[in-house]
């Protein structure tokens, strides 16, 4: 595997002075945008775990306060890779990839960056207040958590990608109380341990594609080695795996939903994760997780499936249990 030459990592790509202060001011909405990361939807989608789990996916007022959650949630997703990008941005230019985001690049001003972080976050909170008071709470509590992690937490072994898993918990919760509907806690043991999964997956492609120079661009990198990760992906990868499992076939799952079926989906998320390590360990990938749902054909099909199936046995029980005597 191609390893990236040092000096590419330590040298600092700065802006010329003359483009940054040229800038037209017509091109920041263009460079706003693109730092908002819409492309980085797919985070949201576990929005809509508590419409499907909590059996509301035909209740039509659910389905749009949930998808009203989401709308909220991708522009406060947006406001954290704004303030991101802000606190990074002295190490982003040393990045082979990511020199080129609009406020390391220069293209989007600091100073525009950050107010449009508070407007928009402004704007965000007081609609998922408006939506329904709890779901506000969480919404914030999100802003805040992913805000320290920006600042300080990301910096600290372990706790980073934790923080990270967290936010997709925050996210399922979130979900869950703006409609309202109670979930199990499975739900959220299992959306932490896919979480760590993904953000550890992350910091592993971090590490091997800036090799020697990874420490430069991330503090954080130096606490970790190839080896430590890909111990901890394991650990995590067999947790998800068998929590899932039990999951399905839990006496509490079964009585909910009525049917004995869904421990038949067990082989979607087995396929989707051994998927996932194929592609960070011999593709290079895990960089992005959205890149690689979007586009990865295979991993993209299996994960729509499992979705469809479930619906399937969850929604039409009576149905698969008729077939089955």
């Amino acid at each position: 595997m191609a390893r990236i030459p040092l000096p590419d990592i330590i040298e600092p790509t700065r802006p010329p002075v003359a483009a940054v202060d040229g800038l037209r001011s017509d091109s920041w909405p263009a460079a706003l945008l693109a730092s908002l990361r819409p492309s980085q939807w797919t985070k949201n989608l576990i929005i809509f775990a508590g419409v499907l789990f909590g059996q509301r996916l035909t209740d039509i007022s659910a389905v749009a306060a949930a998808a009203g959650a989401f709308v909220i949630f991708c522009l406060l997703s947006g406001v954290v890779y704004l303030i991101n990008d802000v606190m990074d941005r002295e190490a982003d230019r040393r990045h082979p990839i990511k020199k080129a985001r609009p406020i390391a690049s220069g293209a989007l001003p600091v100073s525009v960056a950050l107010t449009a972080a508070g407007l928009i976050a402004a704007g965000a909170l007081v609609s998922a207040f408006a939506l329904r008071p709890e779901f506000g709470f969480v919404a914030l509590l999100y802003v805040v958590l992913l805000g320290l992690y920006s600042g300080r937490l990301k910096h600290i072994v372990i706790i980073d990608v934790l923080t990270i898993a967290i936010g997709f918990v925050l996210r399922a919760v979130a979900g869950a109380v703006v409609i309202p509907v109670a979930v199990s806690v499975w739900l959220y043991l299992l959306t932490i341990l896919l979480a760590l999964f993904l953000a550890l997956a992350k910091r592993r492609h971090e590490l091997v594609l800036l090799a020697d120079g990874a420490t430069g661009h991330r503090r954080i990198l130096q606490e970790y080695s190839p080896y430590l990760l890909d111990q901890m992906i394991s650990v995590v990868t067999a947790s998800t795996l068998v929590a899932y499992a039990v999951y399905t076939v839990s006496p509490e799952t079964t009585a909910k939903f009525q049917t004995h079926w869904l421990g038949l989906t067990l082989p979607f998320p087995l396929y989707g994760i051994f998927r996932y390590l194929y592609l960070v360990h011999q593709k290079d990938g895990g960089g992005s997780p959205s890149d690689m749902l979007l586009t990865d054909r295979p991993l993209l099909i299996c994960v729509a499936l499992w979705a469809a199936v479930v619906a399937v046995i969850i929604y039409g029980p009576s149905q698969l249990d008729h077939w089955a005597r």
